[in-house]
C-alpha cells in the first residue's frame, strides 16, 4: 500500500474512489454522488492536479501498476478564513483498520505544515464516534465551533483542530 499526491495522471482514479465514497457514505461530504458525477472528465483532471484548490492524496493498494486500484482518499484545501482543512477522507471499507487512513491524515498534515500552516481542521459529526475517536487519536481535539454540512443541511459538524508540534 502506498500513499501519494494526485497529479492529472491520476484523475481516473481519483474519479473511481471519490464517487465510491460518496456511494458508502452518502451524508459524509459537502458534496453529493449526483455533484460529483456531473464532473466532466476535464473537471477530474483539474481536481487531481489540484487546480480546483484542494490537494488530493489517493492510497493504493499495491505497488504502481496497470491493476493498482485507489482504495482510499483525502484532501487539503485552505479555507476562505485561510485554514488549512482536512477534508474528503475516506477509506474503502475492505481496507479499514490497517492504516490507511492515518497514512492518509499524515499526508494531509505533511502537506499543511509544507506549505507554513501549523493548524489543520476538520468537521465530523458527533454521532460518528468511531471516526472521531480515530481522529483524536491523530491529534486532533474537539473545538466549540459548528457548522452545517453543505450537502445534508440538517447535519451538524463540530470542528476538530490539530496542532504541529513546535
Amino acid at each position: 500500500m502506498r500513499v501519494l499526491r494526485s497529479t492529472e495522471a491520476h484523475w481516473q482514479a481519483l474519479r473511481a474512489v471519490r464517487l465510491a465514497a460518496l456511494r458508502d457514505a452518502p451524508t459524509a461530504f459537502g458534496v453529493t454522488h449526483a455533484q460529483s458525477s456531473a464532473n466532466t472528465d476535464d473537471d477530474w483532471r483539474a481536481h487531481a492536479a489540484g487546480r480546483k484548490g484542494v490537494a488530493f492524496f489517493l492510497a493504493f493498494d499495491g505497488t504502481a501498476g496497470e491493476g493498482e486500484t485507489a482504495i482510499g482518499l483525502a484532501g487539503g484545501v485552505l479555507g476562505g478564513d485561510g485554514v488549512y482543512q482536512l477534508i474528503a477522507m475516506w477509506v474503502d471499507p475492505e481496507h479499514r483498520g490497517c492504516g490507511i487512513a492515518a497514512q492518509l491524515v499524515a499526508a494531509v498534515k505533511a502537506h499543511a505544515v509544507a506549505a507554513g500552516h501549523a493548524r489543520v481542521v476538520l468537521g465530523v459529526s458527533p454521532e460518528n464516534a468511531p471516526a472521531a475517536r480515530f481522529y483524536q487519536k491523530q491529534g486532533f481535539v474537539f473545538q466549540p465551533h459548528w457548522e452545517t454540512l453543505a450537502s445534508h443541511p440538517h447535519i451538524q459538524l463540530q470542528q476538530m483542530a490539530w496542532l504541529a508540534a513546535g
